[in-house]
């Protein structure tokens, strides 16, 4: 093991969670370091033809003034992913992510724009923990709730998770023995409604130790997100998707509604609309305007339905984005108009296609929710060959401890 421990110079950050070093001439990509370190790294992938190894810094020799004691330290080197900036604290956290976005921005997007990162309403209060209202784990051989090391299947057994807000750290899953290798769902609405437990996939009763077999048990949770001096309340499913940190439904939400801007009466195209999240508060605000919500999975579209029946103003399509655009399946003739286009796309972006098939739409205005800074960086890049700069851009800390970053862009044609 003693080989595999290298002395290096920490450089700039880079997308991923690491910074950049240099051994021998070869890059490095180090987690649990910071730009300006001096540390003894454990290299973790190093194979001789590879194009660049990974490290884990082990022992830091010269310190950043950024750094601080790991807030998660089961997170640390050799440890559950999840966690990846517990040491940084937490402005150097946002300075990070900032980073990342400007030069993904640069570098894919050939745009040069500076970036704030800004924090969710209690966080710092918080020290940054204590904001995931939805966590996974896995029980081990032994039955011990844990996650997966990093970059491996391996299940690290945990005795807490610092990220989980209080309702979840207070089920005691730590403390129970579950099957070796259940998955351990738990989510923990915003709003008031109690607590749901999934055991690989099927609603769970804590007190009783055993599945949930009753026809009504709970399988979805009410979510309320307020903006301004307004509650929408959405019914999702509890397996399904939505928005993990505690305040992250309504900082997008508003985020959207001010990228929008004054969109009354008008036709608004809303992509990878989930539940209805977005759906819901732009129905209200274009009036008697409408909006065509886009989806591709059917639960989730489900979801959508019972959260806006009373919403005359929306139109739901299930189905992939562009051949739903098209028209090309169950969508008539597709969508022939849109003044204004919200479009919230997977990690790996929106793509040509989907760029190619909004664009020729010719929307007045797109509003852009990215959680890759790369994803964006190239859907920008594509947007800006159709005619559409980049207007506005903010980034929200919506994963403290992590290296993960949402950005709301706006772009104009």
């Amino acid at each position: 093991m003693a080989d595999l421990l290298v002395e290096l110079e920490i450089g700039p950050v880079a997308h991923g969670g690491h910074c950049v070093a240099r051994h021998e001439g070869r890059v490095v990509f180090v987690r649990h370091t910071l730009p300006g370190e001096r540390v003894r790294a454990l290299l973790t992938d190093a194979e001789p033809d590879a194009k660049f190894w990974r490290a884990d810094a082990v022992e830091v020799l010269d310190a950043s003034p950024d750094r601080v004691p790991s807030a998660w330290p089961q997170a640390g080197p050799g440890g559950v992913g999840g966690g990846e900036l517990a040491h940084v604290a937490l402005p150097a956290q946002r300075a990070w992510k900032a980073a990342v976005l400007r030069e993904q921005l640069q570098r894919l997007g050939r745009v040069d724009r500076d970036v704030t990162v800004r924090a969710l309403p209690g966080d710092d209060e918080r020290g940054g923990l204590a904001w995931r209202t939805r966590i996974d784990l896995v029980a081990d051989a032994a039955g011990r709730a844990g996650m997966r090391r990093h970059r491996s299947h391996d299940v690290v057994a945990l005795d807490a998770m610092p990220l989980a807000v209080d309702a979840i750290a207070e089920l005691g899953l730590f403390e129970r023995r579950w099957h070796a290798g259940a998955h351990i769902e738990a989510v923990a609405p915003v709003g008031g409604d109690r607590p749901i437990v999934l055991v690989d996939g099927e609603p769970y009763d804590l007190g009783r130790r055993r599945p949930d077999t009753r026809p009504n048990a709970r399988t979805s949770v009410r979510e309320v997100v307020t903006v301004g001096d307004r509650e929408h309340v959405y019914r999702v499913a509890a397996a399904g998707f939505w928005q993990v940190h505690r305040e992250a439904a309504g900082t997008l939400v508003e985020a959207v509604l001010r990228g929008v801007g004054d969109v009354t009466g008008a036709a608004v195209l809303d992509l990878y609309a989930g539940a209805g999240l977005f759906t819901a508060p732009l129905a209200d605000a274009v009036a008697d305007g409408t909006v065509v919500s886009v989806e591709g999975d059917a639960r989730a579209v489900r979801d959508a339905r019972r959260n806006l029946h009373d919403r005359s103003n929306v139109e739901l399509h299930v189905g992939d984005v562009t051949r739903v655009l098209r028209g090309d399946q169950d969508a008539g003739s597709g969508v022939v108009h849109a003044d204004v286009v919200v479009l919230d796309p997977p990690r790996a972006g929106a793509g040509r296609k989907v760029v190619d098939a909004v664009t020729a739409l010719r929307p007045e205005r797109i509003v852009y929710v990215a959680c890759d800074p790369a994803a964006l960086a190239r859907d920008v890049a594509l947007l800006g060959e159709a005619g559409y700069g980049l207007a506005e851009l903010d980034g929200y800390d919506l994963f403290p401890m992590t290296h993960h970053v949402e950005a709301v862009a706006v772009l104009t044609r």
